[in-house]
């Protein structure tokens, strides 16, 4: 491979993209299609992206205003936590007031189930480990079959039922296993067929173990997450580790992070998680490399700027962005539009095939320019 004088590669030197070997493409555990709103969750339909508010659901203002800045983040649904009376008052309005799926959250008591289903909600997750008897459990879901409106058997490690932790000792995934098919199976006994199951643990292992079993004996849409993640630093990597796992097995439908911080921020780690398995979609994907003692021009700047310049458009192209001349020229390449940079300026490739060069002070306009005219090559 050669270089010019002050370090570009010369433009003759590569491949078109379509030598070169195309992404893996990870073959999908074909599951069952549940409608949330006008979400599809399952039957090969694309991975959903979603998260929880954090604000007190009676304060609709509040609760509004967080869920408009997560569907502008990427989030296709959205739940939250109907927990008292007051949330109960304040669901319906909020269903109303946004353009998203809503998920309400139930835990305890089933009448706000109940209520919640009658106020418009897409979707109810119940918890098994507290939700209470079958008789409860059968009254939700004949509400929400009269409504047309799916529910999510929602298992966590941490609120298993009584005689199941009694027969494992502890939470295992077979306890994770045996507790959603308990609930699975009441609601086929009901002719209840519209269900997502989750069987989300604090333990990573874990839940890639009980999601397995999970995908293996089932065909139900597998809502995926390691619950209680934690800050971002150590939340992103547990999650991205579980999801991400289980997602390369071609396991998983819809996907929630879990992190101890704003929810908007939830989406984005899920969307980089599928953006990294090639699964996201209506999506840039920025790639860019970490830098080393080779740079010559201001990457974090360009980088910085691309991404905030960026991150509210939704179409599917990958952009590159390279400091040198080493795994430059190769990675600009092979996205649909990259910079490989050096000393100032740097080579811009387009479907794989370098056009020309552009300044270093306008390599993010230019590449903007690129992404918002992309169109696939047929």
């Amino acid at each position: 491979m050669s270089e010019t004088k002050n370090g570009i590669i010369g433009l003759d030197v590569f491949k078109p993209k379509e030598e070169m070997p195309q992404s893996v493409q990870y073959p999908r555990r074909m599951s069952r299609k549940v409608m949330v709103g006008n979400i599809p969750v399952g039957g090969g339909s694309p991975v959903s992206v979603q998260t929880m508010t954090k604000t007190k659901t009676a304060d609709v203002k509040a609760t509004v205003e967080q869920i408009n800045r997560c569907v502008e983040a990427g989030a296709d649904i959205v739940r939250v936590t109907v927990n008292n009376k007051d949330a109960c008052d304040a669901i319906g309005e909020i269903v109303k007031q946004v353009n998203v799926p809503i998920v309400s959250d139930i835990h305890f008591n089933y009448t706000y189930a109940l209520r919640a289903i009658e106020a418009g909600v897409a979707k109810v997750r119940i918890n098994p480990g507290n939700i209470g008897s079958v008789d409860k459990i059968k009254k939700v879901l004949s509400a929400a079959k009269e409504r047309g409106i799916p529910i999510r058997i929602g298992v966590n490690s941490g609120s298993l039922e009584k005689d199941i932790l009694d027969k494992y000792g502890y939470p295992t995934d077979q306890a994770l296993f045996e507790s959603a098919m308990r609930h699975a199976n009441i609601a086929a006994d009901h002719n209840f067929d519209d269900v997502i199951i989750s069987v989300k643990s604090t333990s990573v292992p874990l839940m890639i173990s009980a999601y397995r079993l999970l995908a293996k004996e089932t065909d139900f849409p597998l809502h995926l997450g390691v619950t209680e993640a934690g800050l971002i630093t150590k939340g992103t990597i547990k999650s991205a580790i579980g999801i991400g796992t289980l997602l390369a097995e071609g396991i998983g439908d819809t996907i929630r992070v879990s992190l101890t911080d704003q929810p908007e921020n939830e989406v984005e780690v899920g969307k980089e998680i599928l953006k990294s398995l090639g699964l996201a979609q209506r999506t840039v994907e920025i790639i860019a490399c970490p830098t080393c003692g080779r740079l010559d021009v201001d990457l974090f700047k360009i980088v910085g700027e691309l991404e905030e310049k960026t991150k509210h458009i939704k179409k599917p192209v990958k952009v590159s962005i390279l400091g040198c001349a080493v795994n430059g020229p190769g990675e600009a390449a092979d996205a649909d539009i990259g910079v490989a940079a050096a000393k100032g300026k740097g080579l811009l490739f387009k479907h794989g095939e370098s056009i020309g060069y552009v300044n270093e002070e306008d390599i993010v306009e230019r590449v903007y320019q690129e992404i918002l005219a992309f169109e696939p090559k047929e």
